[in-house]
């Protein structure tokens, strides 16, 4: 192994500060789910549909209908469990799994900071984040360590890093630099506000958030790795998580971010929260400061650990740039434009007609959507390719089975990108029931009539 890898492995960190992220990390998530829950969310998005849309090679997750309930309750009780550390290790695979199941019932849901907890929630997995203030660390004294290995927090930031960095390179297009796309269509909706409303309808104000959202999430994670610009770095993450919390309904992402950059904090921050969240329990963290290390031996367990985890983050790292591999316009195909931290950086609205065919008699039969999907699955369905091809097939199994001969399924589609006016989207002489998903490009998506320069 080469030595300076060596002897990165071998430098040390404070276990308060990945135990402080795993208390908040899973406070954050049982708040989470229960606010779902208030807002009747579960009724809405899994329960209420008749067909649900599915991730590429997911199809296997199935909706559970009223244990859907039985589902977020396992997945709260388990975040509990993972912020006072009891049975963690059961605890974090419960979260993960129920967490991740719930994201894969339905993909109209998707959001990029559900994909950013999956994924946290899957690293916990491998990290020692019951070894410090925790019931089982108190449980079990052999369980205790003041000291990890740095490498199980460093991880933690560069997964933030890479939201923060792969989000500012998103914007670098012409739409959002050059046009202030999609600001100037969102920023207006928020005029009524006192006092600064009003600056929302002008030009230079969207301009500026356009620019100053950019440069915010390519230079944020190096002003919080200094420690120098930490405290400055962190008011601006307040402010800019706040303000867009404000501005744009994008649920619980702000919180989680703020909290989350908090492991870039020195580990005497950490202890100090963590001493004095037991001073208001009257429970003493004396315990927990035996100034050991949690020295690990390099076995072939850890070893493979060490390396599934680095190809781990290799594949977040280039997972993003999949792009690439396809032609015509990203914006407008979205061929590799989900799970690539490509946060609200367009504004679509779709229109999409349907017919079924009957292949021997021609008959044909023009699609009332609002029969089948939700207003929201409509809505998002209108403008994504993969949605329109699934639901295109649902439509042929259906009519299928209401005895029409070989149903095929065609639409004619418009979708309007970013202000522009609509253009027809999908080719319409296209049977879509003959078209199976894949991860090749879709050469039934019409051509873009414009230009999106970027990254």
């Amino acid at each position: 192994m080469n030595s300076s890898i060596t002897k990165y492995l071998n430098t040390y960190s404070s276990a308060a500060t990945l135990a402080f992220f795993r208390l908040a990390f899973g406070i954050m998530m049982f708040f989470s789910l229960i606010r779902f829950a208030l807002n009747g969310w579960i009724e809405k998005f899994y329960i209420t549909p008749q067909f649900h849309f599915t991730y590429y090679g997911f199809g296997w997750v199935k909706p559970i209908g009223n244990y859907t309930y039985l589902l977020f309750i396992i997945c709260a009780l388990a975040a509990i469990f993972v912020a006072i550390g009891y049975k963690y290790k059961l605890a974090i695979l419960t979260f993960f799994l129920s967490f991740t199941y719930i994201e894969l019932i339905e993909k109209t849901t998707y959001l990029n900071h559900y994909y950013f907890i999956t994924l946290v929630s899957f690293v916990l997995l491998f990290l020692p984040a019951n070894c410090y203030f925790s019931v089982d660390a108190h449980q079990k004294h052999s369980l205790t360590f003041e000291k990890i290995p740095r490498w199980n927090i460093d991880i933690l930031k560069v997964l933030l890093a890479i939201v923060y960095i792969y989000a500012g390179l998103a914007k670098i297009n012409s739409d959002w630099l050059f046009e202030a796309m999609p600001l100037k269509i969102w920023l207006p909706a928020n005029s009524n506000l006192p006092i600064v409303g009003s600056f929302f309808n002008q030009n230079w104000l969207q301009y500026a958030f356009s620019w100053i959202g950019m440069i915010y999430d390519l230079t944020i994670v190096f002003l919080l790795i200094n420690k120098r610009t930490r405290y400055f770095a962190f008011a601006l993450v307040v402010i800019f998580h706040v303000l867009t919390r404000i501005l744009f309904p994008i649920g619980v992402f702000p919180f989680v971010m703020i909290i989350s950059t908090l492991v870039f904090f020195e580990s005497n921050f950490h202890s100090t929260v963590l001493k004095w969240i037991s001073n208001k329990l009257n429970f003493t963290a004396v315990y927990f400061e035996n100034n050991k290390e949690k020295t690990p031996e390099y076995s072939f367990l850890y070893k493979s650990k060490i390396l599934f985890l680095s190809c781990f983050l290799a594949f977040q790292i280039v997972f993003p740039f999949r792009y690439l591999l396809y032609p015509k316009e990203l914006f407008w195909t979205e061929e590799g434009f989900r799970f690539s931290w490509r946060v609200m950086l367009m504004e679509k609205a779709g229109y999409a007609e349907f017919t079924v065919t009957d292949a021997l008699t021609k008959k044909e039969i023009k699609i009332n959507n609002s029969l089948f999907l939700t207003s929201f699955q409509e809505k998002q369905m209108s403008f994504q390719p993969d949605f329109i091809l699934e639901y295109a097939h649902y439509l042929h199994d259906y009519y299928q089975q209401q005895g029409i001969n070989n149903p095929e399924v065609r639409v004619e589609s418009y979708v309007a990108l970013n202000g522009r006016l609509s253009q027809k989207f999908i080719d319409p002489e296209i049977n879509l029931a003959n078209i199976h998903d894949s991860f090749q490009h879709k050469t039934w998506i019409l051509p873009f009539n414009d230009t999106i320069d970027g990254l």
